[in-house]
């Protein structure tokens, strides 16, 4: 084999690598059974109204010599029964109706010989069967779509009474016209399906966030990382679960896990959020310089007893008294490196190091560093979902101390403890706590309120699970 055989070979091998290996999301959406159930409560509701407003043709014909005409067909009420949404493998959604019935009145017209009529009619349909075919996809924005690939109708009973003179006319080939009804009816509901499925369905659908803006440093990317994705009890969606900086998007220097999703379903929807995507927002964060805070004098509790000056530190610290005595301090805390949490059984907990420098005031407000410490500590959070956000809390342990610089010689830090334990707990913690509060955006479409919240914790990811309410526009 030739250098360039070798060379297309390798090609065409690489070519087949990368269209085989599955990208793993970050996110995950799972909509069960259940949450198929109240959707297709939802949809048919809205299928009724969109069919009662069904435009039939005007339609005319002969029957021996009688002319005969119909017009203004209009449908008082279309009821939907008996239906169910079930997912298909490889496919997408079929929804089934069963037993449905339509209500039809219109006008007519006849002419036999030399008699003319005209009067109303009522038509009674019964025993609508359809089945319709809902295909799933993703556009090239990563948002999903849904189109109708397949749609059958039959009805098998339809019955019209006519009212007005001549009517007797009509009586002697009603099956004629009941015939043609039917095939209108079959084929126009169909026509009707696929447009408020076009309309009502895919609009709303197009209402799941693919970007989701939380600040004005950070997103996060909700795209489809893979078409919506159906199995025999559920609806999977793939999404990327990425956060981002809106200044200066980097690659993440590491990739999302595969997440064991559990068999649960007692709930409408869970939702999969990763080590991976928690990760990218410690990232995205530290790239944006957002974890960067200051500790100032105006910041201290007035039942803190103390004031931060020099004063203060100066019994552990002999040399301040000398170089800067009396003066107020500053703290500024920094990460030097993005935080990186692990999500297990026990739920999430991390180990972030913070440079701490220290400061003083000088009277013409410059700054003169003083020291720079080193902190660690465990953290753990507290994670929950409030009108459609997840949220959260830190609490942290006992904190761990080291002097990595000093400009007013070296001390033991273990005499500064208190006070950083103090500072931290009741300065810091508390202003990341009203952020975390403020929480993220689930990718959710426009209103849908979640009630009924679990939460649980497994390897690698974090489990959230709801049920769903659908908010009528007011």
């Amino acid at each position: 084999m030739g250098m360039r055989s070798v060379a297309v070979a390798c090609g065409a091998l690489t070519l087949c690598l990368a269209l085989t290996t599955a990208t793993n999301p970050g996110f995950v959406v799972r909509i069960t059974q259940a949450g198929l159930d109240y959707a297709q409560q939802q949809g048919i509701a809205i299928l009724e109204k969109e069919l009662a407003q069904l435009k039939l043709p005007d339609f005319s014909g002969k029957s021996g010599k009688v002319h005969y005409s119909f017009s203004s067909l209009r449908i008082p009420s279309f009821r939907l029964p008996y239906s169910r949404i079930t997912p298909i493998p490889n496919v997408g959604l079929q929804v089934s109706i069963s037993n449905a019935f339509a209500e039809l009145n219109g006008d007519w017209r006849v002419k036999f010989l030399f008699i003319k009529g005209h009067g109303s009619f009522n038509v009674k349909v019964q025993n609508v069967n359809m089945k319709i075919i809902l295909r799933l996809g993703s556009d090239t924005s990563g948002r999903p779509t849904i189109s109708t690939s397949g749609c059958t109708a039959t009805i098998s009973n339809v019955r019209v009474r006519f009212s007005g003179k001549l009517a007797w006319l009509y009586n002697l080939f009603h099956r004629i016209i009941e015939r043609k009804l039917r095939k209108t009816l079959e084929s126009k509901v169909c026509d009707n399906v696929a447009r408020s499925v076009q309309n009502e369905l895919q609009k709303q659908v197009r209402t799941l966030p693919v970007t989701a803006r939380i600040d004005d440093k950070i997103g996060i990317d909700y795209s489809l990382v893979a078409p919506p994705r159906a199995t025999t009890q559920s609806l999977d969606l793939d999404l990327k679960g990425e956060f981002y900086s809106l200044a200066h998007r980097s690659p993440v220097p590491f990739s999302p896990l595969p997440l064991a999703f559990p068999s649960d379903h007692e709930r409408m929807v869970y939702f999969g959020a990763s080590s991976y995507f928690f990760n990218t927002a410690g990232i995205a964060y530290h790239e944006a310089g957002a974890l960067v805070f200051e500790i100032t004098e105006a910041m201290i509790p007035k039942e803190a007893g103390f004031r931060l000056d020099t004063y203060l530190f100066s019994a552990f610290i002999p040399q301040l008294e000398e170089m800067y005595p009396n003066m107020p301090m500053k703290f500024k805390l920094s990460t030097p490196t993005a935080p990186f949490l692990t999500i297990g059984e026990g739920g999430i907990s991390f180990q972030p190091i913070v440079d701490i420098q220290a400061y003083a005031i000088l009277p013409n407000s410059s700054l003169a560093p003083l020291f720079l410490l080193s902190l660690t500590g465990n953290v753990s959070a507290v994670i929950n979902v409030r009108s459609g956000r997840i949220v959260g809390s830190l609490d942290v342990g006992r904190i761990r101390l080291s002097l990595k610089d000093s400009a007013v010689g070296t001390f033991q830090v273990h005499f500064v403890q208190s006070i950083m334990n103090y500072l931290t707990s009741s300065v810091l913690l508390p202003r990341l706590n009203a952020r975390l509060d403020e929480g993220f955006r689930l990718p959710l479409p426009d209103r849908i309120q979640l009630s009924n919240i679990l939460v649980r914790f497994h390897q690698n990811f974090l489990l959230l699970g709801a049920d769903v309410r659908f908010q009528p526009r007011g």
